[in-house]
């Protein structure tokens, strides 16, 4: 991606949503432009206004930790921006070579050890995935929970696609438009860390020129970690379901994260869970004979 427009742009999306009331700064009555002015920037910034102009046109490259600090404190970016402005400039200068997640083959494996840990989970869907949102390895729970995205071959394993160009994931998703959100963000983030990704630039093309839902949120450069929280769900076959969930970042495989879905103690959901793991046991079982019969 041209590392430039992704600095104007995430820049200049940030600075329009300070208000001069949240910088602290008088908002005056003639503004003709939202958000805080490039000069207001600066000087919160302390630094000139034509340096920061430059840093807005897209021109990162060779900008000191303390001037990108001081311009993530003037623009108040949340710790998931930060580090995406400072992806951004090590991007620019050449520094991510050294960070970039290593390039996987194309049919990925999970190693034994680590379906190990997966199939040990029992209780909640565990699943990794990079970046691009594509399900690497999963335990049987994961399966059976996400059992609408391996049924389309179209969504190729990938709850991006999923999210955008398959109809059911509203279904899937009672809170789809947050859910869009989540997602746009996640990728947004995965941009910055790993802007040399070919796989993931044409995942960003398909979606950007098949969803319009897609290419809105694409062009708001919001990016968000997506380390815990709860989410709904409506799975098919057991209903609804609200899970908490936890995703680590694993040291041994840099860009991968596992994720782990969990239900509250005592609650429908926990039980929507043991019935969803009986489900997935059926399903198994079934596909099993059926291979013994042919």
């Amino acid at each position: 991606m041209d590392n430039q427009a992704e600095v104007r742009e995430f820049l200049t999306s940030r600075r329009a949503k300070i208000t001069p009331e949240q910088a602290g700064l008088p908002s005056g009555s003639r503004r003709r432009v939202p958000g805080l002015r490039r000069s207001e920037v600066a000087a919160l910034a302390d630094v000139s206004v034509e340096y920061y102009a430059k840093l807005e046109r897209g021109n990162l490259s060779g900008a000191s930790p303390a001037v990108l600090e001081a311009v993530a404190r003037a623009l108040q970016l949340v710790d998931a921006e930060r580090a995406h402005l400072l992806n951004l400039a090590h991007a620019a200068d050449g520094s991510d070579v050294l960070t970039r997640p290593r390039r996987r083959a194309a049919q990925w494996k999970a190693h034994r050890s680590l379906q190990w840990v997966l199939d040990a989970v029992t209780a909640g869907p565990a699943f990794v995935r990079n970046g691009r949102m594509d399900l690497l390895a999963a335990n049987n729970l994961a399966r059976a929970f996400y059992d609408d995205v391996y049924a389309s071959a179209g969504n190729q394993a990938n709850l991006a696609r999923f999210q955008f160009l398959d109809p059911v994931s509203r279904r899937f998703y009672p809170d789809w438009e947050q859910a869009a959100d989540i997602a746009v963000a996640i990728l947004r983030t995965e941009a910055g860390r790993n802007p040399h990704d070919k796989e993931f630039h044409d995942l960003v093309g398909e979606l950007s020129t098949r969803s319009d839902a897609f290419r809105t949120r694409w062009g708001a450069h919001n990016v968000r970690h997506h380390g815990t929280g709860t989410k709904r769900f409506h799975h098919h076959t057991i209903g609804d379901l609200t899970l908490a969930y936890e995703g680590l970042e694993m040291a041994a495989e840099p860009g991968l994260t596992l994720t782990i879905y969990t239900a509250e103690p005592g609650s429908p959901s926990e039980e929507g869970l043991r019935l969803l793991s009986s489900w997935a046991a059926t399903e198994e079982a079934e596909r099993s004979s059926h291979q013994t019969a042919d």
